[in-house]
């Protein structure tokens, strides 16, 4: 499998951030990940390394419930922030409403929606989708 530079995780779950830390370095998915716990951490954080320029993440895999700021209040501000590097994101989420997936789908800058758990087979899709764009 491919892999790519920087994943960003956005998740308040702690077994799932350990799951996917541990099937995103068995598969050599990336060199690097962050890990931010609420949207407004994350908003936070992505502002000051996208202001910076040094570590953009390549792709986001974002929750949607989660305290302080939701995912969908995340992408509401983080859409507004200009960014030179295109960042794929995908909703890594439990819902199984199907509002959430059309929802999703309203927005642009999200490439695809994906039920937890996160599969081998799922970051192979999106590190196809990443290097074909």
């Amino acid at each position: 499998m491919k892999h790519i530079d920087t994943t960003c995780l956005i998740d308040d779950d702690r077994i799932f951030i350990f799951a996917a830390k541990r099937i995103l370095k068995a598969t050599n998915f990336c060199n690097n990940f962050t890990i931010y716990n609420n949207g407004a951490e994350a908003l936070t954080g992505l502002r000051d390394i996208i202001k910076s320029g040094n570590n953009i993440p390549d792709l986001i895999l974002l929750d949607l419930n989660m305290p302080i700021m939701d995912g969908w209040q995340f992408l509401d501000e983080f859409v507004k922030i200009e960014n030179s590097k295109k960042t794929t994101l995908y909703i890594v989420s439990s819902s199984i409403d199907p509002a959430d997936s059309e929802k999703a789908k309203q927005y642009e800058q999200i490439t695809d929606f994906i039920v937890k758990p996160i599969t081998k087979d799922a970051l192979t899709e999106i590190v196809n989708t990443i290097n074909t764009k």
